[in-house]
């Protein structure tokens, strides 16, 4: 595989060198000597003797090497008609000035913030700001439930909450601010401030001595100079979502993020300074985190930030327009997202409407991709679509086709090849090594590259147990799959998608893989219920391309026996219904373990992510039939 196999072989043999080297695109106040210290493992940290400043390496070093005009960010949002863009000296004088802003009231180094915003520009000069100060971040979705904010705010115990007086989603107005207030109250912990930002769709009531204006403390502050921290000081907290136990924050440090974020974008996604990076996702998820704001400032690229929908915004042609009006280079959203467009639009007509030759490549990750979408997204754009996987925990990709070193054939169904410094292996039950296109636990032998999670957050002992316990000297990724002859992983979805059909092991990946590939089928999922006969059965439920009217038992029909066709009568699916929509997080992953929940007659909570309760109302009856 010529450059991807010697770079990928060397970080393997010689991680010291090989990310020593990549070491040298940050910009350090004290340069590493000390690459990696193992000496407490599984508690590995990378230039543990090294220090940077994070917003320093986004924003002022661009600047004083005489790039200031450069586009930063773009901000662009169709629900609110309006568009905003900021050169890098714009935007480092806001963060700066908003850095001063939480120093007065009382933030420093070490402290935690958390941001609760909208898809606006002030999610980033919040975040940027915080890094600036070396205190912590932890993002929450915006609108998400008050009782899980405050779940997080007891959690992260942070010293001030910034907030907005709402979002604006296609329809309707949410307001933020008594969200907060509420969460503040269930909250033991209670913040020192709350910094809220008014927008013009609704104005928010303030709480004289705790609440205080964006505007009017933003015009007050001093601008504040970036702090020296330790590469192992954390960055950032993010929660992963959709928890309803104790919420599990993941931990990201400063000198690991900034070395594999600056690295990726080179030599996976082959951008670079003054390209237009366009991430459509959110700040409140990892793939925000990494690729709306640190990633793309650190290499000096311009980074789109999108406050709109797939569709509905005004329609399925949403995407191509921001395409076209800011000359995007390369696209990074979910399969999702690709499937909402194409139930919509199958055609893809809506292309021809805008000119997007500036595009070269269009990334996907969040949900496996079904060969089916990739096949429309690349007949449709003529550029190299490239599905690649990684999670929360890893804060960058552990799989992809690596675009800046070599861009290797496609396979339908995997996101590639393992990246350097993933040593990537699929497991057995008894722990050992299976053979090639055998499917077991997906895991990565210790130690992971950096940028992956150190820790969690006050909680040594969850991170083992949830992650190094399974397999020792191993990181357990919680997703099944298998790595075929030639190195290409495949990712069949998370080992509790897997079932067990009267003693055969099925993944439920695998079926929806087929279903999706029905001409009229948009997006699916496939869950697994309790049966008393065969401990469990498949139920398939399907959402039609935009415009499809089939009579829906011919339908059931052709898929229950596409299904056999394909994967065979053991996989028992006998029951597929027709459904108007399938409940996801924000970051538009299905939840399937709500569905098997109430599925089995439980009585599941709904993380308080979901935006489409009405969606969860129309299944439910569905689900629960017996």
């Amino acid at each position: 595989m010529g450059d991807y196999r010697a770079s990928f072989e060397r970080s393997l043999t010689d991680p010291d060198q090989f990310w020593r080297e990549a070491a040298g695109a940050v910009t350090w106040r004290r340069a590493p000597e000390q690459v990696l210290d193992a000496s407490n493992a599984p508690f590995y940290r990378w230039f543990p003797d090294a220090t940077l400043n994070t917003s320093e390496n986004a924003l002022d070093r661009h600047v004083q090497a005489g790039h200031g005009d450069r586009l930063a960010l773009v901000h662009d949002s169709p629900v609110t008609g309006t568009q905003t863009s900021l050169t890098y000296a714009e935007l480092l004088d806001q963060v700066a000035r908003f850095a001063g802003a939480l120093r007065a009231l009382g933030v420093e180094k070490g402290d935690r913030v958390i941001v609760y915003l909208p898809m606006v520009a002030e999610a980033v000069i919040a975040m940027l700001a915080c890094a600036r100060l070396g205190a912590v971040h932890s993002v929450v979705f915006g609108g998400f439930a008050p009782a899980e904010l405050a779940a997080r705010i007891d959690d992260a115990r942070p010293t001030v909450v910034v907030t907005a007086s709402c979002g604006v989603e296609v329809a309707r107005v949410i307001e933020y601010k008594p969200l907060v207030d509420r969460a503040i109250d269930l909250a033991s912990h209670k913040p020192n401030h709350c910094v809220v930002l008014q927008r013009p769709q609704v104005r928010a009531s303030l709480q004289p001595g705790r609440d205080v204006d964006w505007a009017t403390v933003l015009a007050e502050a001093e601008p504040a100079g970036p702090v020296a921290v330790k590469a192992t000081d954390p960055l950032y907290i993010l929660y992963t979502s959709g928890t309803t136990a104790k919420p599990k924050g993941v931990v990201r440090d400063n000198g690991g993020h900034a070395v594999a974020l600056t690295w990726s974008m080179a030599n996976i996604y082959d951008i670079g300074p003054g390209d237009v990076w366009w991430t459509a996702s959110d700040v409140g998820w990892v793939v925000g985190h990494s690729y709306i704001v640190y990633a793309p400032l650190l290499v000096g690229a311009t980074s789109v930030m999108y406050e709109g929908k797939p569709v509905g915004t005004p329609d399925a042609g949403a995407f191509w327009r921001v395409i076209a009006d800011h000359g995007v280079t390369a696209l990074f959203t979910a399969p999702t997202a690709l499937r909402a467009i194409k139930k919509e639009d199958p055609q893809g007509s809506f292309l021809e409407k805008y000119d997007v030759s500036s595009l070269r490549t269009l990334f996907l990750a969040g949900e496996r991709l079904d060969p089916d979408t990739w096949e429309w997204a690349t007949d449709r754009l003529d550029v190299p679509v490239i599905d690649h996987w990684w999670q929360t925990e890893t804060g960058w990709p552990i799989v992809a086709n690596p675009v800046g070193i070599e861009l290797l054939p496609v396979k339908p169904g995997s996101p590639t090849v393992p990246l350097p410094g993933w040593d990537v292996q699929v497991l057995g039950t008894d722990g050992k090594p299976v053979e090639a296109g055998a499917d077991g636990a997906i895991v990565v032998k210790l130690p992971m590259p950096p940028g992956s999670l150190p820790t969690l957050w006050n909680d040594d002992e969850r991170f083992v147990s949830s992650y190094m316990s399974a397999f020792e000297g191993y990181y357990l990724t919680g997703d099944g799959g298998r790595i075929d002859e030639d190195g290409y992983v495949y990712v069949m979805g998370r080992t509790d998608d897997v079932i067990n059909v009267a003693g055969h092991r099925l993944s439920t990946g695998g079926m929806e893989e087929v279903l999706a590939g029905h001409p009229d089928v948009a997006e699916c999922a496939v869950i697994g219920v309790a049966d008393a006969m065969k401990g469990q059965v498949p139920r398939g439920f399907v959402v039609l391309k935009s415009g499809v009217d089939r009579d829906e038992e011919t339908l059931r029909a052709e898929l229950v026996q596409l299904v056999r066709d394909q994967i065979g009568a053991v996989a028992s699916l006998k029951d597929v219904a027709v459904v108007v929509g399938l409940p996801k997080t924000r970051s538009g992953k299905i939840l399937r373990k709500t569905m098997r929940g109430i599925a089995d007659g439980l009585d599941e909570p709904v993380p308080g992510t979901i935006e489409n309760a009405a969606v969860l109302d129309d299944l439910r009856p569905v689900l629960r039939r017996s």
